[in-house]
C-alpha cells in the first residue's frame, strides 16, 4: 500500500507541485476509506471473492519484487536514478551504476545477511528443541528490532562527530518530526480528487486484497470466520479517521498479525497497546531514529518482503491444480515487473473475470450411461444395508450408477457404460444452467442427438419444398441411409448441479423441446426432470409445461401413460411421530384410568388394558394417496407409513436418474414402440 501511495503522491506532484504530498495522501485515505465504509454498509463484501488466489499471489509476488528491486540502490548506497519507475528499468539502472557503489554496502548487505542467520537459527532451534519452539519464534521475530538497534548504535559511534549532511561517512535517516506534525481537517476539493482518480480503484483494491486476505487466512488458522462486509466497514472507518492526524491509507499488515496471533492475542485491545507504544517512540525517540543507516532499513525492507515472494513449490502445486492459473499468475508478475503494480493488479483480475466468464458461457454438458456396481470390502461383498454378503449371490447387491460416456471425468476407461435404451438420452448439466450457456448446452444436446438417432417419419413433410434448405433429407427413390439407428423417445434431464433458471434459459427449452417433437413426429418425446434442487427452479419449469407427458394429438388423454413415482417411508417405531403418538396414548390411558377409579362400581379388572385407537385417515385423501397407504408393495409392519416425495401432478419430476429411467423405460415399453428391447426396467 505504500508503494502505491508513494506513486500517487509522485503523480500528483508532477502535475500540481503546489499541492503538498500530506495532503495528497490524507485526500486518498478519504476517499478509499468512504468506497470501502460504503461496500461494507451495503452488505457487499461477497465482492472481495471475485479476486482469485491467483491475483492475490501475482500482486503479493509481483509488489515484493518492485519494493525489493527499489530499495537494492539506498542499500549499496547508489544514487544518479529514479527507483520509482518500472522494476526491469531499476535493474538496468543498477546493474549500469554498479560502480558508484559506496560504504553503504557495508551496512546493508552485513546486515541483511545477519538477518537471514538469525532466522536460520532459529529455526534450527525450534526443530531441534520442539519445547522451546515459542521461545525461538519471538527471538526470531525480534530479529529486525535488534539489527536495527545493533546498526543504529554502529551509526552512533563512526558519525556522532560527522552530523553535517556532506560528512557523514554513511546515509543515515536524519531529521525525523516530532509527534503530529499534520494533523488537520483533511483538505479534499475537486483538483485533488481529479489528480488521482485514475489510481483510485487499484487504491481500493489493494485495501480490499491485503486486509481480506490477512483476516482470512488467519481466521483459519485460528478457526474463526470472518465477515468481509464488516472487515469493509472497519478498514474503511480507519481511513476515514485517520488523515485528521495525518495518516496516510492503511490496511491490513502480515508481519504484525503473524506476530500478534503467536503472541495470543485475541482482543482488538492490543491495538490500543501499539498505538501506545508508537505514540511513545514518535515523542520520545526521534532524536534516536536520526542516526539509524538508510541501508539497514532497505535490508529490513528487502528481508521483509522476501517472505511475500510466492516460493517456487507452491507455484507447481497450483501447476497440479490448475495450470491455467499459473498462467494468470505469471502474466500478473510480468506485467508488474515491466510495467506498474497498478496495471498488474487489473491484469490478473481481468484474466480471471474473463476466464471465469468463458467456463460458464462454454460449460460443457455430458450425456450419462448406466453402470452396474458392487460395494467390496477386501474379499467380502456388500449389500444395500451395508451387510456382508456371499460373492455368489452378489447379483442382489448391485447397485446402478451414472457415469459419462466419453469417460471426462476421469473415471475407469475400461468400464463401457451402456446406453440407458434405445432412444433413450440421459444429458446432465455441468455448470449450472443460466442465459449465458443455455444454447452452448442445448446446442450440443440437440447436435449429439440429431447423430445418434433418425426422424421418426422420413416423409413428414408434405411437399418437398416444406423441408429446410439444410436439411437434405434421403434422395428420391432411395431408402434413409440411417434406419438402424433408434427413434428418439425420451430425454432426461439431470438439473443436480443447477440451482436456479431464468426465462431465457426456460425459453431455450421449450424451443428445443418444440424442435425435437417435430423432429419424432408423430410421436412425441418424453422430457423426464431429475435431481431438482430448488423449489423456484421446479416452479419455473413446472410453468413452462414440463413436469407432465405431452399428448401426441389435440385432446388426447393419458390412459396409455404408467406413472411411477417415489415414495418414502414416514412414521415407523423410531419416528418422532411414534413417540408423540406413545404419548398421547399414554395420558389417554390415565385419563381413563382415572375416570375408572372414580366411578363407584366400574372397577377395571387386573388385566384389562385400555386400547386407544388412531384416528383414520381423512375422507380427502386422495385416491392415489389411499392406494399407496393400503398397496402391499408398502406394508411392512403395522406402523409403516409413506408419502410421495414430489408431487403427484407432476410425475415427470424425479429424485434421481434411477427413477427418472424406470419412469422413461416403463411408458415407450408401454406404447409398444418398434425399438429393439435392449435394457428394460428389470434392475433399474
Amino acid at each position: 500500500m505504500s508503494t502505491i501511495v508513494g506513486n500517487v503522491v509522485n503523480k500528483v506532484q508532477d502535475e500540481h507541485p503546489e499541492i503538498a504530498p500530506h495532503v495528497v495522501a490524507s485526500a486518498l485515505a478519504i476517499v478509499a476509506g468512504a468506497i470501502i465504509c460504503f461496500i461494507g454498509l451495503i452488505r457487499a463484501g461477497w465482492i472481495v471473492d471475485f479476486i482469485s488466489l491467483a491475483a492475490i499471489s501475482a500482486f503479493m509476488t509481483g509488489s515484493a519484487l518492485n519494493i525489493a528491486v527499489g530499495q537494492v540502490p539506498a542499500l549499496m548506497g547508489i544514487t544518479g536514478f529514479s527507483n520509482r519507475e518500472s522494476t526491469y528499468k531499476v535493474v538496468v539502472n543498477i546493474l549500469k551504476h554498479l560502480g558508484r557503489t559506496q560504504r553503504d554496502a557495508a551496512m546493508g548487505l552485513t546486515a541483511l545477511a545477519f538477518l537471514y542467520l538469525i532466522r536460520y537459527f532459529c529455526n534450527l532451534g525450534a526443530r531441534k528443541v520442539p519445547h522451546r519452539s515459542k521461545m525461538f519464534f519471538f527471538l526470531s521475530t525480534l530479529r529486525t528490532a535488534f539489527i536495527i538497534l545493533l546498526y543504529t548504535m554502529i551509526s552512533w559511534l563512526v558519525n556522532r562527530h560527522h552530523r553535517g549532511k556532506e560528512e557523514r561517512l554513511f546515509r543515515i535517516l536524519g531529521d525525523v518530526p516530532r509527534g503530529f506534525k499534520n494533523a488537520a481537517v483533511p483538505r479534499i476539493d475537486k483538483t485533488i480528487i481529479q489528480s488521482f482518480a485514475s489510481e483510485l480503484p487499484a487504491s481500493v483494491i489493494v485495501l480490499l486484497i491485503e486486509h481480506i486476505a490477512i483476516a482470512k487466512s488467519f481466521g483459519r488458522i485460528n478457526n474463526y470466520t470472518i465477515d468481509p462486509s464488516q472487515e469493509m466497514v472497519a478498514i474503511g472507518v480507519t481511513n476515514l479517521l485517520g488523515p485528521f492526524l495525518g495518516a496516510y491509507p492503511a490496511t491490513g499488515s502480515f508481519s504484525r498479525t503473524a506476530i500478534k496471533s503467536k503472541a495470543g492475542v485475541r482482543t482488538p485491545f492490543a491495538g490500543v497497546i501499539t498505538a501506545l507504544v508508537v505514540l511513545l517512540a514518535i515523542y520520545a525517540l526521534p532524536a534516536v531514529f536520526f542516526y539509524i543507516p538508510n541501508s539497514a532499513l532497505s535490508a529490513v525492507i528487502i528481508h521483509a518482503v522476501g517472505d511475500l515472494i510466492t516460493p517456487p513449490n507452491t507455484v507447481y502445486q497450483f501447476w497440479c491444480i490448475s495450470p491455467l492459473e499459473v498462467i494468470i499468475f505469471f502474466a500478473g508478475v510480468i506485467v508488474t515487473v515491466f510495467s506498474s503494480i497498478e496495471n498488474g493488479i487489473y491484469t490478473t483480475i481481468c484474466i480471471s473475470v474473463a476466464v471465469l466468464l468463458f467456463r460458464v458461457v462454454k460449460a460443457q454438458g455430458r450425456f450419462m450411461g448406466r453402470v452396474k456396481i458392487h460395494s467390496v470390502i477386501g474379499d467380502h461383498v456388500l449389500n444395500g444395508e451395508g451387510k456382508f454378503q456371499d460373492p455368489k449371490d452378489a447379483t442382489n447387491s448391485a447397485r446402478n450408477i451414472f457415469l459419462p460416456l466419453e469417460h471426462n471425468d476421469g473415471s475407469n476407461p475400461q468400464i463401457e457404460p451402456e446406453s440407458p435404451y434405445p432412444g433413450i438420452f440421459i444429458y446432465r448439466f455441468s455448470e449450472g444452467y443460466n442465459y449465458p450457456n443455455a444454447n452452448h448446452y442445448l446446442d450440443y444436446m440437440v447436435r449429439t442427438i440429431f447423430k445418434q438417432t433418425r426422424r421418426t417419419n422420413p416423409n413428414s413433410y408434405p411437399k418437398l419444398g416444406d423441408r429446410p434448405w439444410n436439411d437434405p433429407g434421403p434422395r428420391r427413390g432411395r431408402v434413409e441411409e440411417y434406419s438402424d439407428r433408434p427413434t428418439l423417445k425420451a430425454i432426461i434431464l439431470d438439473f443436480s448441479s443447477v440451482n436456479n433458471v431464468d426465462i431465457t434459459s426456460v425459453q431455450h427449452l421449450i424451443d428445443v423441446r418444440n424442435q425435437l417433437d417435430r423432429y419424432a413426429a408423430p410421436d412425441k418425446v418424453d422430457w423426464h426432470l431429475a435431481c431438482i434442487n430448488n423449489r423456484w427452479t421446479k416452479r419455473a419449469l413446472a410453468s413452462a409445461g414440463f413436469g407432465y407427458p405431452t399428448p401426441t394429438t389435440e385432446g388426447a388423454t393419458f390412459e396409455r401413460w404408467k406413472p411411477i413415482f417415489s415414495v418414502a417411508e414416514i412414521g415407523g417405531y423410531d419416528s418422532a411421530a411414534t413417540a408423540a403418538q406413545y404419548r398421547q396414548n399414554e395420558r389417554e390411558m390415565k385419563r381413563h384410568r382415572t375416570q375408572d377409579e372414580e366411578s363407584p362400581g366400574n372397577k377395571p379388572a387386573p388385566d384389562e388394558d385400555v386400547i386407544v385407537k388412531s384416528d383414520e385417515a381423512s375422507s380427502d385423501t386422495s385416491d392415489f394417496a389411499q392406494t399407496i397407504k393400503t398397496s402391499k408393495a408398502y406394508t411392512n409392519g403395522p406402523s409403516t407409513r409413506v408419502a410421495v416425495v414430489h408431487g403427484l401432478n407432476r410425475p415427470l419430476f424425479h429424485v434421481d436418474l434411477t427413477s427418472a429411467l424406470q419412469s422413461a423405460i416403463a411408458n415407450v415399453e408401454r406404447r409398444g414402440g418398434d425399438e429393439p428391447r435392449g435394457v428394460g426396467t428389470k434392475g433399474v
